[in-house]
């Protein structure tokens, strides 16, 4: 019966850009260094997107992974949402580009702008569209090239974000199944979009040569404010999750947060007195990939023998806007 169904993750996938950018090669672009890095941030490289390699072409990537892995074709898929800021272009959205390079046709494809809140965004709107018993099959991805919008003379910011990409693809469960998604929480607090944010580009500050000499067409963000709301938000988003569905901390097997900042984590992981060995930590690797940092740790995690199937997981994510959200999942 329609409205009966329960979602849940059949294939995931991911991709990071084979260029790599160190701690050690910032150190000869801006006035930092490897240790102050790693011990502010816990960051160690991040991966660069190529020339030639827009947004859309990580996306691919990372879903045909993911595809492979729920041993899915392309025709089997119904939807495709992008959680993505760094978008190939403003106009038209890059999951229509993704739906062509992956051939498929007349579907449903769109992108979601809710920044590093993006992919959980992404797979609550999935698991509606299931739940409702309007498709089948829907590929979440979360992708971003942050590399073109950063500006490497500005520390505050240039040591923080890498490219990449990753992939879930979301079923419909059998009947029965208790592998699913239990419950998805989001917010958004407009009020503070100011903490992090793109300045031109948009409606409201054209992109213009002005605008580029300004250095408005490069990321701006207000750290220690970012660090103190990331912290509230996915902490009272995770109690939430819990409370929800009368899960107490010790019942959860791992936490996969966005990868923003090792500091951020370790202090959303003690609101709980959860032990860090329990929490899935992949930042060094990849620094802050927005989007697609959840499901690129996720990704991470179950192919190092970490996440493995029937465990309870429980995501959690901040962004701009600001942005926040958790996931309960049976995975």
């Amino acid at each position: 019966m329609a409205g009966m169904y329960r979602s849940r993750v059949s294939g995931i996938g991911s991709y990071l850009p084979e260029k790599i950018l160190s701690n050690k090669d910032l150190e000869k672009m801006v006035e930092t260094n490897d240790q102050w890095i790693v011990e502010r941030t816990g960051i160690e490289r991040r991966h660069i997107a190529s020339e030639d390699q827009a947004t859309s072409d990580l996306c691919v990537i990372a879903a045909k992974r993911a595809l492979e892995d729920a041993n899915l074709k392309v025709e089997d898929i119904d939807m495709i949402l992008v959680g993505t800021v760094t978008g190939d272009h403003q106009m038209p959205s890059t999951a229509c580009f993704v739906q062509a390079k992956l051939g498929a046709k007349n579907i449903m494809a769109v992108d979601l702008n809710a920044a590093c809140s993006g992919f959980l965004y992404g797979v609550s709107i999935a698991d509606q569209f299931i739940r409702t018993g309007m498709y089948k099959n829907i590929l979440v991805i979360g992708a971003e090239v942050l590399s073109r919008y950063m500006n490497y003379k500005d520390r505050e910011t240039c040591i923080l974000f890498g490219d990449g990409a990753g992939a879930w693809v979301m079923s419909r469960a059998a009947e029965g199944q208790t592998n699913v998604i239990e419950s998805s929480h989001l917010r958004a607090d407009g009020t503070l979009a100011d903490l992090l944010i793109l300045p031109s580009g948009g409606s409201k500050i054209p992109q213009s040569h002005e605008a580029i000499d300004k250095g408005l067409n490069f990321m701006t963000m207000k750290g220690r404010d970012i660090f103190k709301n990331a912290v509230r938000t996915m902490a009272s988003c995770c109690q939430e999750a819990l409370e929800h569905n009368k899960v107490a901390p010790e019942q959860v097997d791992w936490i996969v947060p966005h990868q923003a900042n090792k500091r951020i984590i370790e202090a959303v992981a003690d609101q709980f007195k959860f032990p860090m060995e329990r929490v899935i930590v992949y930042l060094q690797e990849t620094g802050n990939t927005s989007a697609a940092s959840i499901p690129l740790a996720f990704d991470w995690a179950v192919k190092n023998g970490k996440i493995k199937r029937g465990q309870t997981i429980l995501l959690t994510a901040f962004g701009a806007g600001l942005t926040s959200g958790s996931i309960l999942l049976r995975y």
